[in-house]
C-alpha cells in the first residue's frame, strides 16, 4: 500500500452527460417541428414541398436570402452542420475540463440556429423599401386580427428558442420574468431596426407581446431542464494540487 499517495481531492460537480446534451438538442429542434407542424396544418403536403423546391428551381440569390422558401430550405440544410458544431465545441469544452460542456454547447448553437431565421425572416425588405416611410402601430392586440393564424404562430416562434436554451447556459437567466425581459427588449430593438431601415414593413407592439409571449412559453417548457441547476456555476472542473 502506498501510504505517500495524495488524498483524492474534493470531487467537482458532475458533469453534464451526452444524454442531456441531447436533451437540449431536443429542446431546440422542438421548435422547429413546431413550425413544421403549423405550415402542416395550413398547407398541404405537396404545397410544403413545392414551396421549399422553388429556391432549387430558381437560381437567383434573392430568392435564397430574400424569401422565406429560401431561408427554410438554408435551415433544414444547416441541421446537420448545427448538430456536429455542436458536438465538436462540446468535446473540445470537455477535454479543457470545463463543467457542463455538453449543456453549454448546444444551447449555444441551438440558440444561434432557432432564432437567426427567424430574425432573418422579419428583416425581409417589402418591396416599397427605402421609399415609403416607417409604420409604426402602438396600439396593442389591433394587428392580431389581420395576422392571421400563420403570422401569430410565426411570432410566438420568432424568439422561442432563445427562451428555453439561454436558461439552459446563462444562469443569471434562470428565472421566467428575466427570460421575459430579455425577449421584450431583443424584440423591440428588432422592430426599430425594420423602423429605422425603411424595410416597408410595420413595427408593431403586438410583434414584440408575442415574441415574448413566444420566449417565456418555451421558457416554461424547458424550466423543468434548468430550475434545478445551480444560479452560479465554474467554468472548470476542479482538480486536486499535484504532489
Amino acid at each position: 500500500m502506498n501510504h505517500d499517495a495524495s488524498p483524492p481531492g474534493p470531487a467537482g460537480p458532475p458533469r453534464t452527460t451526452p444524454l442531456a446534451g441531447l436533451a437540449v438538442l431536443g429542446t431546440v429542434m422542438f421548435g422547429v417541428a413546431m413550425l413544421g407542424v403549423a405550415v402542416a396544418a395550413f398547407l398541404s403536403f405537396g404545397m410544403f414541398v413545392r414551396m421549399l423546391s422553388v429556391p432549387l428551381r430558381t437560381p437567383d440569390w434573392h430568392v435564397w436570402v430574400g424569401t422565406f422558401n429560401g431561408i427554410a430550405l438554408i435551415t433544414l440544410a444547416a441541421l446537420p452542420v448545427a448538430a456536429l458544431t455542436a458536438w465538436a465545441l462540446a468535446r473540445r469544452r470537455r477535454a479543457l475540463g470545463t463543467t457542463a460542456a455538453w449543456q453549454r454547447s448546444f444551447a449555444e448553437v441551438g440558440i444561434a440556429y432557432g432564432t437567426v431565421p427567424w430574425v432573418w425572416i422579419t428583416m425581409i425588405p417589402g418591396s416599397g423599401a427605402g421609399v415609403v416611410p416607417g409604420r409604426l402601430s402602438l396600439v396593442p392586440l389591433q394587428d392580431l386580427a389581420t395576422m392571421g393564424s400563420a403570422g401569430i404562430i410565426g411570432n410566438l416562434l420568432v424568439l422561442a428558442a432563445l427562451g428555453a436554451l439561454a436558461p439552459l447556459r446563462f444562469a443569471a437567466l434562470r428565472s421566467v420574468p428575466r427570460v421575459l425581459a430579455l425577449a421584450a427588449a431583443c424584440s423591440a430593438l428588432i422592430e426599430v431596426a425594420q423602423l429605422v431601415l425603411r424595410l416597408d414593413r410595420v413595427s408593431s407592439v403586438d410583434d414584440v407581446l408575442l415574441n415574448t409571449a413566444g420566449a417565456g412559453l418555451a421558457a416554461l417548457v424547458s424550466r423543468p431542464w434548468w430550475r434545478s441547476l445551480p444560479r452560479t456555476a465554474g467554468t472548470r472542473t476542479p482538480v486536486a494540487p499535484a504532489t
